[in-house]
């Protein structure tokens, strides 16, 4: 008796699966087959022998430094807004300074733990939260000379300070932000 009750779920569950397909199939209007073909950059990019790897190692690399671009972007704000309400230059020199010191304390240590692709990672990342690049805003903040000696360190580790983040051609850490729902 047990054998044949099994042999009755085995078989209804193979039939009423084709059933309703049926029904479906029957009841539906007809749905028109599209497809969607990837554009070159992303077909060659697949098609390198690495290419799991590398997506791996960028995931990890965006998970890493994308909370720090994003404090960065809340902090740049918010010295933006408290800018603008002190009354003199004195004054907002001061809270520069202070804010400066804050953030070294605060970030320095983990930001010095950071590799080159990180770093190069981070300085995109700051220019798509904050708008700007990593150049411009210490040239805004800190000086024309401070930030040529930042730039110039940054070529040293063959980073480049001034570059900007662009969605298509960096669009494997914006997929990468939008899955882990950072949009």
């Amino acid at each position: 008796m047990k054998m044949f009750v099994k042999k009755v779920i085995v078989l209804l569950c193979c039939i009423l699966p084709s059933f309703a397909m049926a029904q479906l199939e029957r009841d539906s209007p007809v749905v028109a087959d599209y497809t969607y073909t990837l554009p070159d950059f992303i077909v060659e990019a697949q098609q390198d022998s690495n290419y799991e790897k590398k997506l791996r190692r960028l995931i990890y690399n965006v998970k890493k430094v994308l909370p720090y671009a994003k404090m960065a972007s809340f902090r740049f704000q918010m010295m933006e807004q408290n800018l603008q309400v002190l009354p003199s230059d004195k004054a907002r020199k001061a809270y520069l300074k202070r804010t400066e010191k804050a953030i070294k304390d605060q970030f320095m240590d983990d930001l010095r733990n950071l590799t080159r692709s990180q770093g190069k990672i981070l300085i995109k990342l700051i220019y798509r939260e904050t708008g700007k690049s990593t150049y411009d805003l210490l040239q805004t903040y800190r000086g024309d000379l401070t930030a040529y000696y930042w730039q110039a360190l940054a070529k040293v580790f063959d980073a480049n300070l001034k570059e900007e983040y662009d969605p298509v051609e960096d669009w494997q850490i914006e997929q990468i932000i939008k899955q882990l729902g950072f949009d």
